[in-house]
């Protein structure tokens, strides 16, 4: 192992200190650890072989199919004749990626999070809308995958890169007139660094407004003006995202043995990085410099066919820049028993130059890459997947020959060849092209045109022999765009639908095999995310702000893929989605909301499912998503006719009652009125008796009972006036 690996930088880091205690563990148990030498020439066995495999034996073939794409001239082409070349492979590959790009950046998500339990479901909605956002906010998703795409279908396949990107950005600000509570709310802060340029006194303060009086001696005291600062602010910022990027195919290296990434006993991404980059991820200056050389892709066919135009004009990839000079990099994933206990375990380990040296090695969860074949050869390696360039090639070449011969045998036709006489016409008339130009000659018939007939008409049905083919073998045509005429002059919108979606089978076919590479991009996109996102996150999701804490979720959810094509396909669906809704208003109109056939969640997602097909991206600005534990209200039930009848009747009785009940309350209230104004009545005449008899005879009368007696009568008839309860006697 080099001095680099073994420096006590390393040493104290949590891995290094966490692989020495492993050492040591594997030491005492009687493992043999694998020794750093050993290690050293594996790795460089491997990536040699790799480098081999990719240089010698598959970047001669992707590098002519970028030639055939950009249309580049074949090489046989004679002077004098045509060199027209037809771009078959171009012409294919640019009508499949309007349709693959629309079917991945459609409103409909490719790829969604399958939940493992009921508890996860909420989680793996989250999580879709989430690895979205990163792909399409935090990273040019449509550029990185359009590269891919096209990758893929050109040069057999395309490789996406993801890794958490840690990044430190500095910003230095600068301010003038700052008072010293703002100072101090700055200096509080974290990543702040306050420079202080210059300090003075307020001007807009005057000295009379700084007079006071001490409240202790009745003096007149100046107070100190307020201070101003004008200063810099230097802020530096640690933040993590997950990172994508589109890896140019001779970057990538893979075992010439493999059938996936995942059984590759080695896959690498090597580089020419630069300085600053290899600084930036935390290597040293002296470190880098030991292995500053030219580039490693000077013999990648390849590599110089995409260069073609500065490689024809010579220039050099080196600068004078020392912090642009480059190294070669390699980034490798690798299953060796590097601890010895007879398990072969997954580790990243870095190189530097072309002896491949050791410059970082730790453990690896999972490879971060994810490949897109265009047509995978079953038991092969990815990167020998068959290609648009391979099933249009030769027909490039056939209709580019045919082409050259057409326009060979029209320009003959057009400007016929010339036969003289030698030495009997001037040749200088002979060779002017000027229309109406004389011809001088000795005798008649010393000039004569050699006419060729064009030809080029038995050429055209060969031509469209030849589109057929290509039209069998890649599925692109005029039917798959809607426009072949012989289609749509069906008789019915069935026969024109069956053609079109025939045409579009093999590129449907093309795109869910695409697809299956979005799925692993966002299994690995997912892993990033649990692993190293330490703290919550608040992002934009579905309109609304979202804290969004990946530490939580379940790290081993499986993705699956929803991949649909074409308008034909669209226009089904939405149909069918037409038909769907009918059937649940039906069933919520007729049982209610809380019916057991349709809930008012899935109703809410009818209609948003319409909304995206509609094309419309963010459906919840139509319709809100309702929970699926969401209960309506309860409504009072209406009452039938017959219920109405009785509680009218009944309310009719209770009235007659009452009425009888008021009705025997006056009638009482009466008798009682009655009965008083007649003892009263009495009870005066009485009195007035009484005291006439005390007058005449004088004869004491006992007035008092008299008038006790009276009370008590009319109070046992207001006793007995009072209307009786049932039940009591």
């Amino acid at each position: 192992m080099n001095e680099e690996y073994e420096d006590e930088a390393y040493e104290n880091t949590p891995i290094g200190m966490a692989e020495e205690m492993q050492r040591e563990a594997k030491e005492e148990a009687g493992d043999k650890p694998m020794d750093d030498s050993e290690l050293q020439s594996i790795l460089a066995s491997e990536i040699d072989d790799a480098i081999s495999y990719i240089d010698s034996d598959l970047s001669p073939i992707r590098a002519q199919a970028t030639a055939y794409y950009r249309g580049d001239l074949f090489g046989n082409e004679v002077d004098g004749n045509s060199q027209a070349v037809s771009t078959e492979v171009r012409d294919v590959v640019n009508a499949m990626l309007p349709s693959i790009m629309k079917v991945m950046f459609s409103s409909e998500k490719v790829v969604d999070f399958i939940p493992n339990g009921p508890e996860d479901v909420a989680m793996a909605e989250q999580a879709t809308d989430y690895a979205n956002y990163v792909l399409q906010q935090d990273n040019d998703g449509f550029n990185v995958l359009y590269s891919t795409f096209k990758d893929s279908l050109i040069r057999k396949c395309g490789v996406v890169k993801s890794w958490w990107d840690e990044r430190t950005t500095v910003s230095i600000e600068e301010y003038t007139g700052l008072d010293e509570q703002t100072m101090m709310m700055i200096e509080g802060e974290p990543d702040a660094t306050v420079t202080v340029i210059e300090q003075y006194d307020d001007p807009n303060v005057s000295p009379e407004a700084l007079q006071q009086v001490d409240p202790m001696t009745g003096m007149p005291m100046q107070m100190p003006a307020p201070q101003l600062f004008d200063v810099t602010i230097k802020r530096i910022k640690k933040s993590g995202r997950i990172a994508l990027a589109a890896i140019p195919p001779e970057e990538f290296l893979l075992s010439r043995n493999a059938r996936s990434l995942e059984d590759s006993s080695i896959v690498s991404h090597r580089k020419m990085a630069t300085v600053a980059e290899l600084i930036e991820m935390g290597y040293s200056e002296d470190q880098i410099n030991e292995y500053i050389s030219s580039s490693d892709f000077e013999a990648n066919d390849e590599y110089l066919r995409r260069r073609a135009v500065t490689t024809a004009i010579g220039v050099s990839d080196e600068s004078n820049n020392p912090a642009m000079q480059r190294v070669l990099y390699i980034e490798s994933w690798i299953k060796v028993d590097y601890d010895g206990d007879g398990l072969p375990e997954l580790r990243k380990i870095c190189t530097m130059g072309e002896g491949h040296v050791i410059v970082n090695n730790e453990p690896a969860d999972f490879i971060p890459f994810a490949d897109f074949p265009c047509d995978p050869e079953p038991h092969t390696s990815p990167l020998e997947a068959s290609s648009i360039f391979d099933y249009t090639k030769d027909l490039q070449e056939i209709k580019s020959d045919i082409l050259r011969n057409t326009l060979d045998s029209l320009a003959q036709s057009i400007h016929p060849r010339t036969a003289v006489v030698e030495g009997q016409v001037n040749m200088d008339d002979v060779m002017n092209n000027e229309t109406g130009a004389i011809v001088r000659m000795r005798g008649p018939g010393m000039v004569q045109p050699l006419v060729t007939p064009f030809v080029g008409r038995e050429a055209f049905s060969m031509l469209d022999y030849i589109d057929q083919v290509k039209e069998n073998r890649t599925g692109m045509s005029k039917a798959a765009m809607g426009l072949n005429a012989d289609a749509l002059q069906s008789s019915t919108k069935a026969a024109v639908a069956a053609t079109i979606s025939a045409s579009q089978s093999r590129l449907e076919l093309t795109t869910r095999i695409l697809a299956n590479g979005m799925k692993k991009l966002f299994k690995n996109m997912l892993k990033l995310s649990v692993t190293h996102q330490d703290k919550p996150r608040i992002v934009r999701l579905r309109n609304q702000w979202v804290a969004i804490d990946p530490r939580s979720w379940n790290a081993t959810m499986d993705v699956s893929v929803n991949v649909a094509l074409g308008n034909g396909d669209t226009d089904q669906k939405m149909a069918m989605l037409q038909m769907i809704i009918t059937q649940q208003k039906e069933a919520l109109m007729q049982m209610g909301p809380q019916n057991p056939l349709v809930s008012p969640a899935q109703f809410s997602n009818t209609l948003r499912k319409m909304v995206e097909l509609a094309g419309f991206k963010d459906s919840s600005q139509f319709f809100n998503n309702v929970p699926a534990d969401y209960q309506p209200p309860q409504k009072e039930e209406k009452p039938t006719p017959e219920e109405i009848l009785a509680q009218v009747q009944a309310q009719s009785i209770q009235a007659d009652i009452q009425k009888k009940a008021a009705e025997l309350e006056l009638d009482r209230e009466k008798m009682m009125r009655s009965d008083d104004r007649e003892r009263d009545r009495v009870e005066a005449d009485t009195m007035l008796r009484a005291y006439e008899m005390q007058l005449k005879y004088g004869t004491q009368v006992d007035v008092a009972s008299i008038r006790a007696l009276m009370e008590r009568d009319r109070e046992a008839m207001r006793v007995m006036a009072q209307p009786q309860q049932p039940g009591v006697m």
